[in-house]
């Protein structure tokens, strides 16, 4: 069929507007058919990229050199922080001025940064609007149901003024009029919470928009201005809890003493009151056989703590001052020392990227933010041990008693503690007492994982503190020694990794504590910390080798 008389609508050409388009000048954005294309290109054949029509928009439009002006830009100096074209590298001239410096690809950090804008479009669309919407949802429910939740207390109060004598019905008028009162304080703090929910509503949509813009843009200045808000996104404004006011009756005999009041009106902001939604995602499954993934060495002879910066980079730390992150090329990438001068206890990391430690003699943790240590809790009588970040952002702590007769799990916000856990429903210890390994995690349903090394034990607790299991190994022929569990994590599937480096081998236990299988076939010696990247890579540092391994379990 002639397309010319289809009914159907097709791209033409756009110099002789007739032919149908079958190429594409991805410099010029220009639709050509065969015929065009010598015509369009006669110019400057050099600077045209003419591709398949449905390869379009698949070349990268580089920046321009300032300097050489029929050149692009594909390299970025480092230390510059400016563009630069071959010439800018190789021309004598200019040698001087980038002499010793490094380079990056453009294209390198272009696909990155795509990759990092389609990550943030997914998320900001399936997981924090969709949370925005459904707090406007129960807060615009609420509103809807004001008035009938207030008309149904005034009528209990009307009732009750009805059951007294004439003489009190200047007291109930006089309440129905602070119920009218309180209703329309009420209503305006839910509406007010409501505009700042839309506010930031609104933002979140035309940040999608400009987001899904970038991503369909190939315009490399404006991939690189970008710059990510999905940390503010994801900072989620304090619930606004109101509390509907009460009313207290009185009887006969109380009526010389009282005709009754009215509980004022209340609210609270709970700043943990909202939570993102989770991503939905296809469940994992342990693979047959685990994979070890590569092998880093870290030059440590007591490699004692990992921890995930990102999927490509890890913290570790030893008996020594120095902590050292390492690149997954076993690249040392920076090194910072303990203030004190003294081995750290452990090792954690922000949802902010800033290092975490705690020093067990001097009794503080201290974070290392913009290489700068500030002390961020000092204790009195107990000395803090293992440490880890909550999905809030609040920092779990395993700290014990100066006197090793005590052991206890502490929460705290900032340097504010917010909760102790350490003993059971029966008043007896959850932990033992003395200083020994009690490494933590917090698991993605929220229970809080203790491995225990002297009880033997992994030791996991819900959210409020409440004691659910104790894992104290798994029988077999080939485990003989003792279970006394070191490093511990959890992965997406909320499984209980712990090391048992007596065994050499790593338990897996799912969120109920019946164990799934081990890992021993990655050849582990002496296995200790562990932790595990937003992929669900395994990272295990073996005390004795120095060793970093990276090994891959799921599929």
């Amino acid at each position: 069929m002639d397309p010319r008389h289809s009914a159907q609508d097709v791209v033409r050409c756009d110099l002789c507007e007739t032919a149908t388009v079958q190429m594409y000048c991805d410099f010029c954005h220009v639709n050509l058919c065969f015929s065009c294309i010598g015509k369009h290109i006669a110019d400057d054949y050099e600077k045209h990229k003419v591709v398949p029509f449905q390869n379009r928009k698949s070349t990268l439009i580089y920046p321009k050199c300032s300097t050489h002006q029929k050149k692009v830009c594909e390299l970025l100096c480092k230390e510059c922080d400016m563009s630069v074209c071959s010439l800018c590298i190789d021309n004598q001239l200019s040698s001087d001025k980038h002499k010793g410096h490094t380079f990056s690809i453009f294209s390198e950090i272009y696909n990155k940064r795509k990759a990092d804008i389609t990550k943030d479009s997914e998320e900001i669309e399936n997981i924090i609007s969709p949370t925005y919407e459904e707090m406007a949802t129960d807060l615009e429910t609420q509103i809807t149901n004001l008035d009938g939740e207030y008309v149904k207390f005034t009528t209990v109060v009307t009732k009750h003024g009805e059951e007294w004598h004439k003489e009190i019905d200047n007291v109930i008028n006089k309440m129905k009029n602070e119920i009218e009162e309180m209703k329309i304080k009420h209503l305006e703090i839910l509406k007010k919470h409501l505009d700042e929910i839309k506010q930031i509503q609104s933002l979140i949509e035309q940040s999608l928009i400009t987001l899904k813009e970038m991503e369909e843009s190939n315009e490399v200045s404006v991939t690189m201005e970008y710059r990510s808000k999905i940390k503010e996104f994801r900072k989620l404004p304090p619930k606004v809890r109101v509390s509907l006011p009460t009313f207290s009756p009185i009887d006969s005999e109380q009526l010389y003493k009282s005709l009754g009041s009215l509980v004022p009106l209340s609210f609270t902001t709970d700043e943990n009151g909202y939570t993102l939604k989770k991503s939905k995602t296809s469940p994992k499954e342990l693979m047959d056989e685990p994979e070890l993934v590569t092998t880093m060495y870290t030059g440590y002879k007591k490699l004692r703590n990992v921890t995930c910066l990102s999927e490509e980079e890890f913290w570790t730390s030893e008996q020594v001052s120095e902590m050292k992150c390492f690149n997954v090329q076993g690249t040392v990438i920076n090194t910072i020392r303990t203030k004190s001068g003294i081995m750290p206890r452990d090792i954690t990391v922000t949802s902010d990227g800033d290092l975490v430690y705690s020093h067990w003699l001097t009794k503080t943790v201290n974070k290392v933010k913009s290489g700068q240590t500030e002390e961020v809790i000092r204790l009195q009588g107990w000395r803090p041990g293992h440490l880890c970040i909550t999905s809030s952002g609040d920092l779990l702590v395993t700290i014990c008693s100066d006197d090793e007769t005590q052991s206890k799990v502490v929460r705290y916000s900032g340097s504010t503690e917010k909760q102790t856990i350490q003993y059971d429903d029966e008043g007896k210890p959850l932990y033992s007492g003395n200083i020994r390994i009690k490494y933590i995690s917090e698991n993605r349903n929220l229970d809080i994982c203790v491995a225990d090394y002297e009880a033997g034990a992994v030791v996991v607790v819900n959210q409020a503190g409440k004691l659910r299991f104790r894992y104290t190994g798994h029988s077999s022929t080939t485990k003989t020694k003792a279970f006394k569990p070191c490093g511990i994590t959890t992965d997406s599937q909320s499984q209980i990794l712990t090391a048992d480096s007596n065994n050499q081998c790593i338990h897996i236990l799912d969120q109920n504590g019946q164990f799934l299988r081990y890992i021993d076939n990655c050849d582990l010696k002496n296995p200790y910390g562990l932790c595990v990247d937003k992929s669900d890579n395994l990272f295990v540092a073996e005390y004795v080798s120095g060793n970093v391994k990276k090994i891959k379990y799921l599929q």
